[in-house]
């Protein structure tokens, strides 16, 4: 086995270890979101917290969003904004190599 091979093994143990142990570490835990943690520190600063905006999609549906769909287009978005840069750096590494080879020729 290379020993690229053995950093890249390691390195998704490692990943793993951090996304599961607290699973186990901390029984009883609860996980919130930071909206959730702002919203109680406000509250008890000001007594009664009253949101001033309502989300888009809340508004138009006319309902609060269900988890699983707040999920989907949490996913979709990151999707998305991973495509656009992956697409930005292959642009960029092909923009690169593509004009090394041009001042290559250039130069025969």
């Amino acid at each position: 086995m290379t020993k690229n091979k053995k950093i890249v093994i390691v390195l998704i143990i490692v990943v793993l270890l951090i996304a599961i142990v607290p699973l186990f570490v901390l029984k009883g835990a609860e996980f919130g979101g930071s909206d959730d943690a702002g919203s109680q520190v406000v509250e008890e600063i000001e007594g009664e917290y009253e949101p001033w905006a309502m989300p888009v999609l809340e508004k138009i549906i006319g309902q609060e969003i269900p988890g699983e769909v707040e999920s989907l287009i949490f996913c979709l978005q990151t999707g998305i904004g991973v495509g656009i840069l992956a697409y930005c750096f292959g642009y960029l590494a092909a923009r690169k190599k593509y004009s090394a080879l041009q001042c290559e020729n250039r130069s025969e």
